[in-house]
């Protein structure tokens, strides 16, 4: 179970993570990071923790498929909390397959989710392969 202190229940919290977040996708769900602000905490006071929320739509099953994809998803967020910066604000949106998904999968498609968001080039980035070339976007 993922303690309370690490979910994500407020609309605007939901909202800040998707719309200014980091995004990225895989067949069988979707991860939205907002990283921890970059103002740091007052001194003496501990760092925020990092909050979790998680979406599952109808599309993903009946009640209880939804509850069964939601269950597995708050286990695998919670064992990988220690790889957000502190403050960070993550959702999970579990796609259509999810339903049908094993645990293992659910875990496969969001290790490699979370390695793009954060251990990653960022897009704004340009990676360089050995002959100089720059590949990706350039930022303007």
């Amino acid at each position: 179970m993922l303690p309370t202190e690490h979910r994500l229940r407020r609309r605007e919290d939901f909202a800040t993570a998707v719309r200014r977040g980091r995004r990225a996708g895989r067949p069988l769900l979707v991860v939205h990071l907002r990283s921890g602000t970059s103002d740091p905490h007052p001194p003496g006071e501990t760092a925020p923790q990092v909050r979790a929320g998680f979406v599952v739509s109808k599309a993903v099953g009946n009640a209880v498929t939804r509850n069964l994809v939601k269950r597995r998803l708050r286990h695998l967020v919670r064992d990988r909390l220690d790889r957000f910066p502190p403050g960070s604000l993550v959702v999970v949106r579990a796609l259509p397959g999810a339903g049908e998904a094993g645990h293992e999968q659910l875990a496969r498609d969001l290790d490699t989710a979370l390695r793009r968001l954060l251990g990653g080039a960022s897009p704004e980035t340009p990676s360089v392969n050995l002959e100089g070339q720059t590949k990706g976007r350039v930022p303007r």
